[in-house]
């Protein structure tokens, strides 16, 4: 229940924030905000390691094996980018469907493929329903677009 409840408020928060960095975005340049959103990031995440007790070092992230899953932080900088630029050039409704068709589409091929050392899930015939409902609703939603 916790898992779903704050997913909902993490996908509320990256709609807010999608928003948000594209206005600033408007003022400044995509890669001074991506580089603001970051540096606020920082600073937000290391107040809250001192503020919780410290349960780890940075020793622990730098002996990380494998090493390619360090890369989280250059992927967010270009997962920032894109949100941005996909915020400005289709509105922030279009861009997030988008976004979360393609996040639930990779999630379940990395799932089903068991890749990055995530446990390997089963085929499900109602998961691809769901992808292929979920395409429906992107054209239902595009309709008026799409037929005009």
């Amino acid at each position: 229940m916790w898992g779903m409840l704050v997913s909902v408020i993490s996908g509320i928060l990256m709609s807010v924030q999608g928003v948000f960095n594209s206005e600033v975005t408007k003022q400044t340049g995509v890669w001074i905000a991506a580089a603001f959103v970051h540096a606020t990031a920082f600073a937000v995440c290391m107040a809250a390691w001192l503020v919780t007790g410290r349960e780890s070092s940075f020793g622990a992230v730098i002996s990380t094996r494998p090493v390619y899953l360090l890369s989280g932080g250059i992927i967010g900088a270009f997962i920032t980018y894109t949100v941005i630029f996909g915020m400005n050039t289709l509105g922030p409704a279009q861009a997030v469907l988008f976004i979360i068709s393609a996040q639930i589409i990779s999630a379940y091929l990395i799932e089903l493929f068991g890749m990055f050392g995530v446990e390997k899930s089963q085929f499900h015939w109602t998961k691809l329903a769901g992808v292929v409902l979920m395409a429906a609703g992107i054209i239902i939603f595009k309709w008026k677009e799409l037929r005009g």
